[in-house]
């Protein structure tokens, strides 16, 4: 089996698809495919990790975000995240359901 998620990531205009596979019960493979030069360098890394180690961890222990802050220069990147939430749905650790954030300017008036 294999999960998969689609991301839209909004200004820099590249859509990116991360497929994860179930390995054995201690690994998964990660599958980054995106037009995104950064987001491609991650395949590397990702291709073989320990999801208890390298997932189930303090952000900053996370192998997914010490990927990205190796080859990732913006910090609002959504593929991390979306990354994490992927595998965990390969491992049967979270149900499938869509994220979505709705970004707009208003009147200080508005709040």
């Amino acid at each position: 089996m294999t999960a998969r998620v689609k991301i839209f990531a909004g200004a820099c205009g590249f859509t990116s698809v991360i497929r994860v596979t179930r390995i054995d019960k201690k690994h998964v493979k990660v599958k980054i495919i995106s037009a995104c030069k950064m987001l491609q360098k991650l395949n590397d890394d990702l291709d073989f990790l320990d999801w208890r180690q390298d997932i189930f961890c303090n952000i900053r222990d996370s192998l997914v975000y010490r990927s990205a802050d190796k080859h990732l220069m913006h910090t609002d990147c959504p593929v991390p995240s979306a990354i994490v939430k992927v595998i965990q749905i390969e491992l049967d650790g979270m149900v499938p359901m869509d994220v979505n954030m709705k970004f707009e300017k208003i009147n200080e008036d508005d709040i």
